[in-house]
């Protein structure tokens, strides 16, 4: 795979010998993307793709881990293995089950030691915020009632989780980032562990005076034995009598990640108290920003370039491209005058007020010049935004322009939902396929109605519990003339 040029790895502020392992969550679909992501961003090595988490090596600090695009959550990872046997004593699998996150005290002690120099390092730089980083205890007033809103939140999952259990048969359905492939419970430990006081080994207990916390998300046939609440449970206990540990589920020091399912059995701390998707200069949320990232990177921007979003609504992608890619100049379009002031509260937000550029325009006749735009990059939102009764007509007649406005050899990027494209589908007369494996098929409504545009890829991915796919195309040729 040829990574997105978006940036050469930076110099290591680590030596070869401390290259950190890490595993980062992606939605369905983007786990490519973050996995040439972080060898381009980070020059990682030994990168493993599974369905959901892209697993990697690297020598990096937080701040330039922060800067990864397509991932959701990033972790150092602590262990990975197979998939825990399952069998139907529930106390035989419990006990494997700490045996894998359990280990001496000088295990932790070394761990401990990579986590805070993570955050120690960058933290003198003050290039760790308090909003993004599991660091020192937050003290003031305000910071307090913070930690009292992600007790309550943690309440609610809590109760979220005890009426989700997984019986054979049923679909969990309750938190966002559950996917189609696992469905997941998540549950903190409570607080009946031992106090610090009371632990077994004193000497950790002076090295390891901290609080912690235990998530656990549990899918497959493990869940159909044990709950994540039990598992969590037992993790949490052994772990405070084994290093002397307190547990805090309020405002914790540290938070233990255990991830238990068919395909792998994971424990990683958190390395950010907020997701990587999370942007700080979005202010109005539109389109996932991990999915706006990911179509920016096909459309092969370069310094100079001019970039379209003729549907841009609320400017996610062309924010995400901006971003990443600030030597281009952006212009974004749209009919509604509530998602141009919402793109320019955004863009204000930003600071990219020099950068992007908006107008009040219908996508079906762009007051822009022809073969003027060296990439055009839009979600396409039928379905919501256009109440029309037949969008498949008037799909062609926003091709048309797109092409119209697009140079010979410039990059077409598209996101259609799963029932446009089947749509599309139909006009051509081509029926069945399946979706997952779309990528480079060329008989589709763009090649057959607009001969200038050849495909190079579609990339299947998920908008919460929407499917889409992302489609690439490259203009060979001037419009008209294919």
């Amino acid at each position: 795979d040829q990574a997105p040029p978006f940036g050469r790895p930076r110099p290591s502020k680590m030596a070869p010998a401390e290259r950190g392992r890490f595993f980062c969550t992606a939605g369905r679909g983007l786990e490519p993307f973050l996995a040439r992501e972080v060898r381009a961003r980070l020059g990682a090595t030994e990168v493993d793709c599974v369905s959901g988490k892209v697993f990697f090596r690297a020598a990096a600090g937080l701040g330039e881990l922060r800067k990864l695009r397509s991932g959701e959550r990033l972790f150092l990872l602590l262990k990975k293995h197979s998939p825990l046997p399952v069998s139907g004593s529930r106390g035989k699998m419990l006990q494997e089950i700490k045996s894998l996150v359990i280990e001496e005290p000088k295990y932790w002690l070394d761990i401990i030691s990579v986590w805070r120099k993570l955050h120690g390092h960058e933290g003198r730089t003050g290039d760790v915020s308090q909003e993004n980083a599991w660091g020192l205890k937050r003290k003031s007033e305000e910071e307090t009632n913070t930690a009292s809103k992600r007790q309550k939140m943690e309440q609610v999952r809590a109760v979220v989780s005890e009426e989700c259990q997984v019986e054979v048969g049923e679909t969990c359905v309750a938190p966002e980032r559950m996917s189609s492939q696992e469905c997941w419970t998540e549950s903190k430990t409570s607080s009946e562990f031992p106090s610090k006081g009371s632990g077994e080994n004193p000497a950790a207990n002076e090295k390891l005076g901290f609080s912690f916390r235990v998530s656990c998300r549990c899918s497959g046939a493990i869940a159909k034995i044990l709950t994540s609440q039990e598992i969590g449970r037992a993790v949490g206990a052994a772990l405070a009598r084994q290093c002397g540990w307190r547990a805090d589920l309020r405002d914790p020091d540290l938070e233990i990640f255990v991830h238990l399912n068919d395909i792998h059995s994971v424990v990683g701390i958190p390395l950010f108290r907020l997701p990587l998707a999370n942007r700080e200069y979005i202010r109005t949320a539109g389109l996932r920003s991990t999915v706006a990232w990911a179509m920016a990177s096909l459309a092969e921007i370069s310094a100079g370039a001019l970039v379209l979003d003729p549907m841009c609504g609320l400017g996610t992608i062309l924010l995400e491209a901006a971003k990443e890619w600030p030597e281009a100049r952006y212009w974004g379009a749209d009919i509604s005058d509530s998602q141009l002031e919402g793109a320019d509260g955004n863009i204000r937000t930003a600071g990219l007020m020099d950068k992007i550029e908006l107008l009040k325009a219908s996508v079906k006749a762009l007051p822009l010049p022809s073969e003027s735009f060296d990439s055009v990059i839009s979600d396409i939102p039928f379905g919501k935004k256009f109440k029309t009764t037949n969008d498949a007509q008037l799909l062609p007649d926003i091709l048309q322009e797109t092409e119209r406005v697009l140079r010979v050899g410039g990059t077409l990027v598209l996101l259609l939902s799963q029932e446009l494209r089947g749509r599309a589908e139909g006009l051509t007369g081509r029926a069945g396929g399946d979706p997952a494996s779309a990528q480079g098929q060329g008989d589709s409504l763009l090649s057959r109605h607009f001969g200038s545009l050849v495909p190079e890829g579609v990339y299947a991915v998920s908008l919460g519990k929407t499917d889409a796919f992302i489609h690439k195309f490259r203009k060979v040729a001037a419009a008209g003339s294919g």
